[in-house]
């Protein structure tokens, strides 16, 4: 067995819209095409000892076991690969479980499909998956620790923190979008103008000053004790003999700690020597020049957590520890605490392992201890010097027992530092006591305190701290997305997105959008090419000046990765032709339908799916869509708009040279269609689709009738606002049309528009893109046929795996069944294709130039009027 294709879904897509994340396997069975799973010796017993959780996977039986019942019964080994690579993920501590198995087109090949929570290490499973399949078939050992170490390393890399994910889930929960910036924890919540950012617990509201305070410990000590807030005494020292005089004036027990440290780096608590204390000094010393000194205060270690000025959660921090047993050593009772199903690697689960570490060798040699020490029945034995929940220690929820002149205290300090999220810690023997009566003291101020012992306490009650973030981030009734229209279909989706982006920009909004030609934010181009796929999205969805999205969304971005984006308020599909057939596994127009269906799926409920009633394939996506339905037509009397409009549905017509609405039993007149530009008079019927598409999206936006109409009369086609998409040049003898047309769709589109054309002769300059089927080049050859008198084919620059012969003969081929009268010309460059239709035309003639590159065959046609042009002045 081998991958021949991987691909990693970001967003809705193909396979799945209510599963975005998920790793999609082309998988090529080769000797084992014919082979089943029962029918290797062995194969499932072994299998079944490897995995025994996988007793779980209910598979398509949809009971416990039904995977294993399958695999006894018979099953392929790409549904075996399914499968292992979802409990690899579940054992190194990732939520996986959508599944799916399938033939490909391929004869023994398999699509084998499957959720990832953590995108490398569903990449990471899915070769793993097929290792594993192969030794368990030979019947080979196989080490299965590596690849779960290997997937715990992966998720500790590169996955959310538990601060960070409460957050992210807290905001999602509210259907408040997320966006993750970089590998680590840095996220955008919201869209556009609307964004917040967070990292960790720190956000964009968290101030920088307060931050260096927090950091400064000796300068937060100040502040707090010149507000009468307990604190212990200290200093700061540098070296040894400053720390002998600070252990002169203070006394121990002492507290050694780096002065910009956290999370307990470097620290080392209750000194009683002055050993000791050079050791603390060294220790602190890694992190830090500048070591605090300070009194060590008797009591608990408390963390009270204040969010937006208010109080709203705190816990009791204990070390990690063990109890004696009489019998056990010190090393069997770590195993035996690191066995508690709720200790993890890690962030995994709610607890850390307890690592035996260089720190914890320290404070057993202090003790004169070992880790074959037996510890007698009862005694405690702490293994770290800081409560730390990331080195084994655990949490006991005392929000409900914190007395009040604690909470004003913590809601104080937090506004003294000016930390809009702020975790305080404090020792003392009764967090239910005022610090002031209990002799304890704040020890330390944190920006950017962790979450997990509040949101996952060892005992106690859970605290939804997120829920406060996401209510100081955004407000209610404050927005967090942007409106976006997605658009989609095999032709006119970019000039659809085009008009649709000058129509809301007529409105006053500050528009991205992205289209084939490239990204643009407030009509400036700030990427440039074939710009339709998932990248493109986010670009402008992280763009923080824009309040309105209009995205273009191809064929080729939705298979590649999926929707960068989780749902839209208007989904467009113009139509379904034949185009790029027989690529990525998309063979038939149903396939292709269902490619371009993402786009009305993934509408919000109560967003509008605006689809083409005249297209049989569109018209039926609005059978699987759960938002609301708008259709467009060129045909007012079409069946299926009069029976949507009976039911107090919504519509666009071409009715009677009108633009047309029907709403219930009304008809609103938008414009007459010769008043359009982008229609040319009326002789341009593709773009009159496009326009309608258009018009109902401004209508659902609630944009006026007059804004509409105005937006449709001032959106002139031209090269600069329409680049390749109906570019039309008069020349004083004849008209040169520069259109992106690469289809059949396409090229029939352009041939009803020049049917009504009083030329003398048509020319088009055609090409084959590589990536076709040879009946696709035979059809357009076809087409060609049909509409022109002289066709000049040319090549583009990249053949994408085809020979000039295998694109060229299929469509002279194509050409001289329906016309072979015509002349026909090979002419593989571009610009000499052109040049040469240019120089020939005779008078009364119209070139119809299909090209590759836009902005060349623009210039060239450009500069060639120039020159006819200048001939004609010197003429006169």
């Amino acid at each position: 067995m081998k991958i021949t294709d991987l691909r990693i879904m970001r967003g809705p897509n193909y396979w799945s819209v209510e599963h975005p994340k998920i790793i999609v396997l082309k998988l090529a069975l080769e000797e084992l095409a014919d082979t089943l799973t029962n029918e290797v010796p062995g194969f499932y017993s072994r299998l079944k000892k490897m995995f025994p959780a996988m007793y779980n996977h209910r598979a398509s039986e949809g009971v416990a076991g039904g995977f294993f019942h399958s695999v006894e019964e018979g099953t392929t080994f790409g549904h075996v690969v399914q499968h292992i690579a979802l409990e690899l993920q579940t054992l190194a501590g990732m939520e996986s479980g959508f599944g799916r198995c399938y033939p490909a087109h391929d004869l023994g090949t398999l699509q084998v499909i499957f959720s990832y929570q953590e995108e490398r290490a569903g990449e990471y499973a899915a070769h793993a998956a097929l290792r594993i399949t192969e030794a368990l078939i030979k019947g080979e050992k196989y080490r299965l620790s590596d690849d779960i170490d290997r997937l715990h390393q992966i998720r500790e890399d590169e996955y959310f923190g538990p601060s960070t994910f409460s957050i992210v889930s807290e905001a999602e929960s509210r259907g408040i979008p997320y966006i993750r910036l970089n590998r680590h924890s840095l996220i955008q919540l919201g869209h556009g103008v609307n964004q917040k950012r967070i990292q960790a617990t720190m956000t964009c509201s968290t101030a920088c000053f307060a931050v260096e305070i927090a950091g400064d410990k000796n300068a937060t000590k100040e502040l707090l004790d010149e507000a009468g807030i307990p604190v212990p005494k200290g200093t700061t020292v540098y070296d040894q003999e400053e720390l002998k005089r600070a252990v002169d004036r203070l006394g121990y027990p002492l507290v050694l700690k780096p002065l910009d440290g956290n999370h307990g780096k470097g620290a080392t608590i209750n000194i009683t020597n002055w050993k000791d204390a050079l050791k603390g000094l060294a220790a602190a010393q890694k992190y830090s020049d500048a070591v605090m000194v300070e009194q060590f205060v008797q009591g608990f270690d408390f963390r009270l957590l204040v969010i937006n000025k208010k109080f709203v959660a705190a816990a009791k921090r204990t070390p990690a520890m063990i109890t004696g047993d009489g019998k056990s050593t010190i090393r069997e009772l770590v195993d035996r605490e690191n066995r508690d199903p709720r200790r993890g690697v890690g962030h995994e689960k709610a607890l850390t392992r307890i690592s035996i570490d260089r720190h914890t060798q320290n404070i057993l040699k202090a003790k004169e201890l070992t880790t074959q020490s037996v510890l007698p029945e009862g005694e405690v034995l702490y293994l770290k010097s800081t409560a730390n929940i990331s080195t084994g220690g655990t949490a006991t929820d005392v929000t409900d027992l914190v007395d009040p002149y604690n909470i004003l205290m913590a809601e104080r300090i937090a506004g003294l530092i000016g930390l809009d999220i702020c975790g305080i810690d404090v020792m003392t023997t009764d967090i239910a006591i005022p610090l002031n009566e209990a002799n304890g003291a704040v020890l330390e101020v944190n920006a950017a305190p962790g979450f997990r012992m509040h949101i996952s306490p060892t005992y106690g009650l859970p605290r939804n701290v997120a829920e406060p973030v996401i209510d100081m981030l955004f407000p209610r009734n404050k927005p967090a997305r942007i409106p976006i229209i997605a658009v989609s279909g095999t032709n006119g989706k970019t000039t659809t997105t085009r008009l649709i982006a000058h129509m809301v920009k007529s409105k006053g909004y500050q528009v991205g959008y992205t289209t084939t030609d490239g990204i643009y934010i407030q009509d400036k181009m700030l990427e440039k090419g074939d710009t339709t796929g998932a990248y493109s999205a986010q670009f402008v969805l992280k763009d923080p000046t824009v309040n309105f999205a209009v995205l273009e969304c191809a064929r080729g971005g939705l298979l590649r990765s999926g929707l960068g984006f989780d749902q839209c308020d208007i989904g467009i599909v113009t139509n379904v032709s034949s185009d790029h057939l027989g690529l990525r596994d998309i063979h038939t127009l149903e396939d292709l339908a269902k490619v371009k269906s993402v786009i009305p799926k993934s509408v919000s409920k109560d967003g509008y799916a605006i689809l083409n009633a005249d297209d049989d394939l569109v018209y039926a996506m609005a059978e699987e869509v759960k938002c609301k339905v708008a259709f467009f037509s060129m045909d007012e009397n079409n069946p299926r708009i009069l029976k949507h409009i009976a039911k107090g549905g919504l519509a666009a017509v071409f009715e009677n040279g009108y633009i047309s609405i029907f709403k219930n039993s009304y008809k609103i007149r938008i414009d007459r269609v010769a008043d359009v530009p982008l229609t040319f008079g009326g002789k341009a019927k593709f773009n009159i689709e496009n326009i309608l598409a258009a018009t109902l999206a401004g209508y659902v936006s609630h944009f006026d009738i007059e804004d509409i109409k105005r937006a449709l009369r001032t959106f002139i086609p031209s090269p600069d606002k329409t680049p390749g998409r109906m570019n039309l040049f008069q020349f004083p003898n004849f008209e040169v049309l520069v259109d992106y047309a690469h289809n059949v769709g396409g090229l029939k589109a352009i041939g009803g528009f020049m049917e009504d054309l009083d030329v003398t002769r048509k020319i088009g300059i055609v090409a084959g893109v590589g990536d076709r089927r040879t009946q696709d080049f035979y059809e357009l050859g076809k087409v060609a046929g049909e509409i022109f008198d002289e066709v000049i084919i040319r090549l583009d620059s990249d053949l994408r795996g085809k020979t000039a012969e295998e694109i060229t003969l299929p469509m002279m081929q194509g050409i001289e069944e329906v016309a072979p009268h015509i002349q026909v010309k090979v002419i593989p460059e571009e610009m000499r294709a052109i040049a040469h239709a240019l120089e020939n035309a005779e008078d009364g003639a119209f070139v119809a130039i299909f090209t590759e590159d836009v902005h060349e065959s623009v210039k060239m046609v450009e500069s060639f009027k120039v020159i006819q042009h200048r001939k004609s002045m010197l003429v006169e």
